[in-house]
């Protein structure tokens, strides 16, 4: 298949539509922009389905020191300590710039920001909007604000499906599959904020949809990878069999909601000093052990939220009531699930990649701030703070007349292919990983492309599950059954697409 038109646009491509795309397309200002979204505006985003907030000091008690130095611990050592103290220091004006266009975060009777204490976080202070309602409510703002702004262009059901780029290894824009065709689009800057890769896993909290699309078209263009392999697991998906699965947030334990077999005894403090607020690494793996060992694992805040949940947390509230669980006095089963990718395109602090033209921002980047694993609620305000600066340096990029490059498109995965890519990546590349489990999914990924070609998502699976092997130690959200302990020397994992060694599994 073949493009069959084309759009030369003499501004900022943003291929993605989340808090970190729109932020940076409206920093681009007064640079036009083309913002591609792969679904109605709003839908297949996970920034609007974070329930927690924003992390951000302001606090009288906190400040951008306090909340970096959380941020460090919980990166397990392979925090940037420079891109972390931009996100603290930015973190207060990124959230007020959104009070700006309309978020309705929480306040007190004084004007004060309702903050959350949440796990790893040595005070409260994650913004939070209706209790759980955060991301949709930041997000209902930010479109509206994007729809409004006279330099933004949007295109809905607009899927990105290969980076265009000339001889010299400058990105010059995208192919783009849309309802009429396809089509490429020619621009001198291209913002990646195409979110994570839960949609790997079986068992998510992120959209379906979200599959790491932006990492594999980034690596395809030849960009470089970092620490691909650290993919955090949320501790408290609810366990009702849905898919997506809902999200206790962890702002339930910040209230005290303790974690408690099927017995009804708190397990949490036979895994670390912190119980429910230990970093989240360290609580899914202790849910996943509870629950191999078949004692079950449920969270339980009839005593901490009780007769108060449908106003304090209507969201988890009303999905369990939907489920037939009425968390007001019954405990909620839970289980790790997918939830955020730390890895991504390695980028500079002002989301620049390896590769001239391209810029990534939010989940698909890797700009330092999450190390080994993400701090609760730093997800949001990394996709504000640097989505603005990748807008910001995206529109100073000048219009170059280099011819791009003729892109090859990856297949699409069959549906049948896709579910059993699921089961294998929360098999073999899930909380708790091994050189087998790893090696059988690296050889049935391998399988795969050869009889059905190269695909995006198999592209992602890939970067994940090879760095996973590579890393022979345990260190945040990468548990290693075989290579329990932790290196003394932290280091990062960086790798670009084998392009040949693809080529040579499609023809065998």
């Amino acid at each position: 298949m073949t493009a069959t038109d084309r759009v030369v646009f003499d501004g900022v491509l943003v291929i993605g539509a989340g808090l970190a795309g729109l932020t940076a397309a409206m920093a681009a200002r007064p640079r036009p922009v083309l913002v591609l979204s792969a679904a109605a505006l709003g839908e297949g985003s996970a920034s609007a389905w974070a329930q927690g907030g924003m992390a951000a000091a302001l606090g009288e008690d906190d400040g951008p020191a306090l909340h970096a130095a959380d941020t460090v611990t919980a990166g397990a050592g392979l925090c940037d300590p420079e891109a972390v103290g931009i996100l603290t220091r930015e973190g207060p004006g990124a959230v007020r710039r959104l009070v700006e266009l309309g978020a309705p975060f929480d306040r007190r009777s004084d004007g004060g920001f309702v903050q959350s204490l949440e796990a790893a976080h040595s005070r409260a202070r994650v913004a939070r909007v209706g209790g759980d309602g955060a991301g949709r409510a930041i997000m209902t703002a930010v479109i509206a604000a994007a729809r409004a702004a006279g330099h933004i262009e949007i295109r809905e059901n607009a899927q990105a499906r290969a980076l265009l780029t000339d001889a010299e290894g400058r990105v010059r824009g995208a192919v783009v599959r849309t309802p009429r065709g396809l089509c490429e689009i020619i621009a001198p800057a291209t913002v990646l904020a195409t979110g994570g890769l839960g949609g790997l896993y079986a068992v998510t909290t992120d959209p379906a949809v979200v599959r790491g699309e932006g990492l594999a078209l980034a690596a395809l263009a030849g960009t470089r990878i970092r620490d691909a392999e650290f993919v955090q697991f949320h501790p408290t998906a609810i366990d009702i069999g849905a898919d997506p699965a809902p999200l206790a947030t962890e702002a339930l334990r910040g209230e005290g909601a303790t974690l408690v077999g099927a017995d009804g005894e708190a397990f949490m403090t036979r895994y670390h000093p912190a119980a429910e607020m230990a970093p989240r690494d360290v609580v899914a793996r202790a849910i996943d052990l509870e629950r191999r060992a078949g004692r079950g694992a449920f969270l339980d805040a009839r005593a901490a939220v009780g007769g108060a949940f449908a106003h304090e947390f209507p969201f988890v509230f009303a999905r369990c009531m939907e489920a037939g669980i009425d968390p007001r006095v019954q405990p909620i089963p839970v289980l790790p699930a997918a939830h955020y990718h730390m890895g991504g395109v390695a980028t500079d602090l002002w989301g620049a990649t390896s590769l001239p033209g391209l810029f990534a921002a939010g989940e698909c980047a890797s700009v330092g701030v999450h190390g080994a694993n993400r701090l609760a609620s730093n997800s949001l305000l990394e996709a504000a703070v640097f989505g603005h600066r990748a807008g910001t340096a995206a529109r100073e990029c000048a219009w170059v007349s280099t011819r791009p490059l003729a892109a090859p498109l990856p297949a699409d995965l069959a549906a049948d292919q896709m579910a059993a890519l699921r089961e294998h990546m929360s098999q073999d590349a899930g909380v708790a990983r091994d050189a087998a489990g790893l090696s059988r999914l690296i050889a049935w990924l391998s399988h795969l492309e050869a009889v059905h070609g190269l695909s995006l998502p198999l592209i992602s699976a890939r970067l994940v599950a090879e760095a996973a092997l590579d890393r022979r130690e345990s260190r945040g959200a990468h548990g290693r059954i075989d290579f329990p302990a932790t290196d003394a020397l932290a280091r990062h994992s960086a790798r670009t697409l084998d392009t040949s060694a693809t080529a040579r599994r499609r023809a065998a």
